[in-house]
């Protein structure tokens, strides 16, 4: 298979995960960008983009970034890492598969600060209330660093959250950095 010219959507070579809005077509081949999580189209394996992608913020927003990501890496060392650079928000996600919707727990960053997002929050039992939203689905905690995801109560929502996955987490191994989507228009991160 040739990599040095572009797929189309309709490539048998390619599947493809389509977005509305100003988001990008995600193109991952069936081998070589499949492996690595990379884009098409984006230079660098998933772990440069990554790098890219945090390197948009504020110095210290950026340092938060990677000190929750070593912790929750940590915490999940089996994990997949799904990232999306969006319009909004950048989120690298955790979870047993490559399906975003078994992703037990996600880091969410904008130009504010620092959130771990839980998909499945409203189900959470939140006896210390520090869970925020009112949504049906999503809740999240504001973290102050890193050592916030170390707290007894959130180490007690993760754990809850892994229990209730319909996906067990691999016991060894480990989990794949996968670039997810990232949208070609987006807030200002500073």
């Amino acid at each position: 298979m040739r990599r040095d010219k572009p797929l189309s959507p309709n490539s048998a070579d390619c599947r493809c995960h389509w977005a509305s809005g100003p988001l990008l077509a995600v193109a991952r081949f069936r081998a070589g960008a499949a492996a690595s999580g990379t884009l098409l189209g984006m230079p660098g394996d998933a772990t440069d983009q990554l790098n890219r992608f945090i390197a948009k913020f504020d110095p210290t927003v950026a340092q938060m970034i990677r000190e929750c990501r070593a912790a929750m890496r940590k915490r999940f060392p089996t994990a997949n890492e799904l990232v999306y650079d969006n319009y909004n928000f950048f989120v690298i996600g955790y979870g047993p598969t490559e399906r975003p919707s078994d992703c037990v727990a996600s880091i969410a960053a904008n130009s504010k600060g620092v959130n771990l997002n839980f998909l499945h929050g409203s189900r959470l039992p939140d006896p210390h209330k520090i869970l925020q939203g009112t949504g049906g689905q999503n809740r999240f905690v504001r973290l102050e660093g890193a050592a916030t995801l170390s707290k007894p109560e959130v180490r007690d929502l993760l754990a809850v959250a892994v229990a209730q996955s319909e996906s067990p987490f691999p016991k060894s191994g480990a989990g794949k950095l996968i670039i997810r989507s990232v949208s070609e228009k987006q807030r200002p991160r500073r």
